[in-house]
């Protein structure tokens, strides 16, 4: 059975940072695995992605400068560093596993594209 449990989120004040972690029950290597994000009232929308054993990562124009994503292999667990964190920040988080094409097809940032999703970590950002 397949699971992804997130962690690490919380309320911060703007200018701070946080690590999400999201621990995968299967071996990752070789799957495009992503985080999203869902702030309320607004559609899903992909943030990074990374994919597992090659390395390259992906992300959205918006937070390509503050985010970072990456993996540790022996752990099957995923990243997502967010420095300089803003009150648009917040939403709950997700992380998610698809096949490697997701990635190198360039649409990673597609919620249907992915078929494996955790439960979510909140962020919350004051100003």
């Amino acid at each position: 059975q397949v699971h992804l449990v997130e962690s690490g989120g919380g309320s911060v004040q703007a200018g701070g940072s946080l690590r999400l972690s999201c621990a995968a029950s299967f071996d990752t290597y070789s799957r495009c695995m992503g985080w999203f994000r869902q702030a309320p009232g607004k559609e899903r929308e992909g943030v990074a992605a990374i994919y597992i054993g090659g390395g390259r990562s992906y992300y959205a124009d918006s937070v390509k400068d503050r985010f970072t994503i990456s993996q540790d292999n022996a752990k099957n667990t995923l990243y997502l560093q967010i420095s300089s964190l803003q009150a648009e920040d917040t939403a709950m988080y997700y992380c998610a596993a698809a096949g490697a094409w997701v990635c190198y097809s360039g649409s990673w940032s597609n919620v249907g594209n992915f078929a494996s999703w955790g439960q979510g970590t909140q962020v919350t950002v004051s100003s």
